[in-house]
């Protein structure tokens, strides 16, 4: 990802814009780490189709918070401390993101948690979670494994397979009118 330092912010970026908004924008999901009071970390995945975490801006993400687990840990630790950090990481492409910021719950702003969820995804919103970044960082790929999603091998597959029965067709076609020289 290229970027420039920010000596202000001990050499981390500050702003979000061009390649990070990129990235951030073709995730299907990251991890979000809080902690509690007495600083008991918690980490939580988060997950969604593309898109579903929203820069708002070049220091703001948000994103719909769904129904989960209720276990509510990840709020609670919220209520006792808002600082968070995600992990974003696209294993295709060996990149991965690190961004700290202050989050906060927003339960009363129906606008807002409409604008945030994404059209046809069968989830529940409960409430949006908004992150105001402090600062972000993007990693080399270095031990980074390639992995590739389910969903991009069955479209390779899928396509393999179609050509696979052409030339099928195409030779049965041809044994079945072998050429006279």
């Amino acid at each position: 990802m290229n970027r420039t330092t920010s000596p202000s912010s001990g050499g981390w970026e500050t702003r979000l814009d061009g390649d990070v908004v990129r990235f951030i924008a073709e995730q299907t999901s990251f991890f979000l780490a809080t902690a509690n009071a007495e600083n008991q970390p918690y980490i939580q995945h988060r997950g969604g189709p593309p898109g579903f975490l929203h820069v708002l801006d070049d220091r703001t993400l948000a994103f719909a918070d769904y129904r989960g687990n209720k276990q509510f840990i990840t709020m609670g630790n919220l209520t006792e401390n808002p600082k968070v950090h995600l992990f974003l990481i696209d294993y295709r492409n060996r990149q991965r993101v690190k961004i700290w910021g202050n989050a906060r719950v927003i339960d009363d702003d129906s606008a807002l948690l409409s604008r945030l969820m994404p059209v046809g995804y069968d989830a529940r919103p409960e409430q949006v979670i908004r992150i105001d970044v402090v600062a972000w960082d993007a990693n080399c790929p270095q031990h980074i494994p390639e992995r590739i999603d389910a969903t991009d091998v069955a479209e390779v597959v899928a396509a393999l397979n179609a050509k696979i029965a052409s030339l099928e067709t195409q030779l049965a076609a041809a044994r079945a009118n072998p050429r006279v020289p």
